[in-house]
């Protein structure tokens, strides 16, 4: 059975960079202030709170930056088995 996909890897990168971005923004942080607490550049920030484009570990630069780390984290610590096979699979 095929998966339904609601929505597609441009839209959740966008999503992801709305959400850095109005972290960033409550708690009245500038881009270019982001930029020096991350060694990330400020051209990287604008263009991924722009596109949703940026490389992985600059997106880790910034979650440690941000304090928010431990979100990047949970993304793999529980991963749900999407079936019984994949239960067995990691037992072997």
């Amino acid at each position: 059975m095929e998966r339904l996909v609601w929505e597609t890897a441009e839209e959740l990168d966008q999503k992801l960079a709305q959400r850095v971005r109005n972290i960033r923004k409550r708690r009245s942080i500038s881009q270019e202030k982001l930029a020096a607490m991350s060694g990330v550049s400020h051209g990287s920030i604008k263009r991924f709170e722009t596109t949703g484009q940026i490389s992985l570990i600059s997106l880790t630069k910034i979650a440690m930056a941000l304090d928010i780390a431990d979100e990047l984290r949970s993304l793999f610590l529980q991963v749900p088995y999407r079936n019984i096979q994949e239960v067995l699979n990691e037992t072997k």
